[in-house]
């Protein structure tokens, strides 16, 4: 008899993660072993689990989807993990593989073609869900051969993005740094840098930018 392959999800809406739970341990084969409201809590999860696919919604409070992805890629290659988003654009799927997920499903989609997802990223494939272009892979791989040169918000490290999301949602520099185990002299820094790096000089800007640039949902 084959292991059950563990799963963490991580989503903020209680009602879509229940209904997920339920349908992956329907299956028999598969077993949700956490849930995580916001992007700080996967990660905790993620570090105290060590599920076999982490299934993630790039829209989530304190931590985005692209910030976990990177995190959980870095720190655990072997662990997959696959996009479920209601974004059917090319650019966050991308953004997602580049970032390093396996799988891109839209929310739009079947139980069937997750459970179908979920699958074939344990088998070692990519999967994107048949609404989106082919050309997501392919300008993916384009992508990387490419050089070219830097914007602002390329210029940014994964932990300023971090502090932006989080000044964004209208956190002080203290609960900042409480969320980041941080100091609030390294917030500081942080915020110092992301202004100077964006050429933006109030937190009012700050939060524009990152609503903008899908950091914060309004």
């Amino acid at each position: 008899m084959n292991e059950k392959k563990t799963v963490v999800i991580a989503e903020d809406h209680t009602i879509l993660r229940e209904g997920l739970k339920s349908m992956i341990n329907a299956g028999g084969d598969l077993e949700v072993v956490g849930e995580a409201e916001d992007g700080l809590k996967a990660i905790r999860l993620v570090n105290k689990k060590m599920p076999d696919v982490v299934l993630l919604d790039l829209s989530m409070p304190k931590m985005g989807g692209l910030s976990v992805i990177k995190e959980v890629a870095g720190s655990y290659p072997e662990i997959k993990i696959v996009v479920l988003t209601m974004h059917a654009e090319e650019e966050y799927a991308l953004e997602a593989f580049k970032s390093g997920a396996h799988g891109y499903c839209l929310k739009s989609s079947s139980h069937k073609e997750l459970r179908f997802a979920i699958k074939s990223v344990l088998e070692g494939k990519r999967y994107v869900s048949p609404e989106i272009s082919e050309k997501v892979l392919e300008g993916y791989l384009e992508s990387r051969k490419r050089l070219k040169e830097k914007t602002s918000w390329e210029t940014l490290t994964q932990r300023e993005i971090e502090v932006l999301k989080l000044v964004g949602e209208g956190y002080r520099n203290k609960e900042i740094a409480d969320f980041l185990c941080i100091s609030i002299k390294t917030v500081e820094k942080h915020r110092a840098n992301i202004m100077r790096k964006l050429d933006l000089h109030n937190a009012s800007a700050l939060t524009v930018y990152a609503v903008e640039k899908g950091l914060v949902v309004k």
